[in-house]
């Protein structure tokens, strides 16, 4: 159990550095930062599968297929539509929607393991995800406000909710895939992704060039744009540290804890992410956001608790 909560909280750490990037890189298109990162953990995955390579040759095709599923999707797919609803529907109600994340892939994760033994009755989960939720609310409608909303937002609603569910499927889709080969593929099962992915993101950079191109009044200096080398440097530390890296203590997690349990474990996402950003902006939380903080850190806690009285 805590080996299983370390590595989470590594990959929380290390996630919410994608946080922080568009704000040292405000000029760049998110897709371009999308593209460059996955560039990187493609690229970095090329050198890192020589130390897994007698693993990586045991896959078998059908898990190459799904390393390429989970990379489209948890991935590309994920940060596109994202992207996308950020665009059409101003910040905060998108961000407000992806907050919701530990809870709803906990109560899918629950409902996918009913009749197992990592099933949890919901009204032991009902304190917990309440406490996360709430604190989800007002940490970010206390930084949101009414502030960016669109006056239609349902297409970026749309969007924020497509980028929800790719991120709902992945975390369980995945730890479903590593709990049933047992222990020991959590680093390889991470290059695997890496390679997987640098295919996708090659095409999705050569399809943005195109468009780039054919687009009037295009401003964006394609392929590395006006700051070249601080663009490249923060790709590789992406490329690293929050993909792969944060992949491989994801995947470490996922074998030591409940599927249910891990999903309220990307509340320290939130959290890296809203520190980051208190740096980045040199102040202190608002009375508001320590009281959102609190209330996700106690959630967090109560779930611990309850999935280790019963076993699971």
């Amino acid at each position: 159990m805590l080996a299983g909560l370390l590595a989470a909280l590594g990959a929380g750490l290390l996630w919410g550095l994608v946080f922080l990037t568009p704000l040292v890189l405000g000029e760049y298109p998110g897709f371009m930062l999308a593209v460059g990162r996955y560039l990187a953990f493609g690229i970095l995955a090329l050198g890192l599968a020589w130390f897994d390579r007698h693993a990586l040759g045991r896959l078998s095709r059908a898990d190459w297929i799904e390393a390429a599923k989970l990379a489209l999707v948890g991935n590309l797919l994920y940060y596109a539509t994202l992207a996308t609803a950020i665009q059409l529907a101003g910040a905060p109600l998108p961000t407000l929607i992806i907050g919701t994340l530990p809870v709803v892939i906990a109560v899918c994760a629950n409902l996918a393991d009913r009749g197992s033994g990592d099933a949890i009755r919901w009204s032991r989960l009902l304190l917990p995800l309440a406490l996360i939720l709430a604190g989800l609310l007002i940490v970010h409608g206390d930084r949101g406000g009414g502030a960016g909303l669109h006056t239609d937002p349902l297409p970026g609603l749309a969007f924020a909710v497509l980028a929800l569910a790719c991120w709902t499927w992945y975390p369980i889709r995945n730890s479903r895939w590593l709990r049933a080969r047992g222990p020991g593929l959590s680093r390889a099962w991470a290059t695997a992704q890496g390679l997987a992915t640098l295919p996708i993101a090659l095409l999705a950079g050569i399809g943005y060039a195109a468009w780039n191109e054919l687009m009037p009044g295009s401003s964006f200096d394609w392929p590395l744009g006006p700051q070249p080398v601080l663009f490249i440097g923060m790709c590789l530390l992406l490329g690293l540290a929050a993909s792969w890296l944060g992949t491989l203590l994801w995947n470490k997690a996922s074998h030591l804890l409940p599927a249910a349990l891990l999903g309220q474990m990307i509340v320290f996402e939130t959290l890296a992410a809203l520190l980051y950003a208190f740096i980045w902006y040199q102040r202190w939380p608002t009375p508001a956001e320590i009281a959102g903080i609190a209330l996700l850190v106690a959630g967090v806690s109560v779930g611990v608790r309850v999935f280790r009285r019963s076993g699971a």
